[in-house]
């Protein structure tokens, strides 16, 4: 089956910077989109970047020119890199993988980014 599982997320102070990372299995990774997701206490999921299959990616305004998502399809992983961190980017963070059949997320992993 498909499972996506994140790891990477920690406290930082706010300017630090992180890297997420997402090992996914149980599809044929180089054909597949992959994004990330945050969703904030008492808020929505919102969408932070997305990668196609050929590494054409896509940013939510709030994060542009801060964040970098990027994939290996040797190690079938999706990272996503943090740099500039600030306390509004607190959120627990999940990778998702959208296909014809279904839409799958990781389990989340929490950011926390102290002012």
């Amino acid at each position: 089956q498909v499972q996506l599982v994140e790891s990477g997320g920690g406290l930082v102070q706010a300017g630090g910077s992180l890297r997420l990372s997402c090992a996914v299995s149980g599809v044929i990774f180089r054909l597949s989109a992959l994004g990330w997701y945050r969703q904030a206490p008492g808020k929505q999921r919102e969408r932070v970047a997305t990668i196609t299959p050929i590494g054409i990616t896509n940013y939510a305004d709030s994060v542009k020119g801060r964040f970098t998502i990027s994939r290996d399809n040797g190690e079938n992983t999706v990272y996503l890199q943090m740099n500039s961190l600030k306390p509004e980017d607190t959120a627990v963070y999940y990778c998702n993988l959208p296909t014809s059949r279904d839409n799958y997320w990781g389990q989340g992993t929490q950011v926390t980014v102290a002012s």
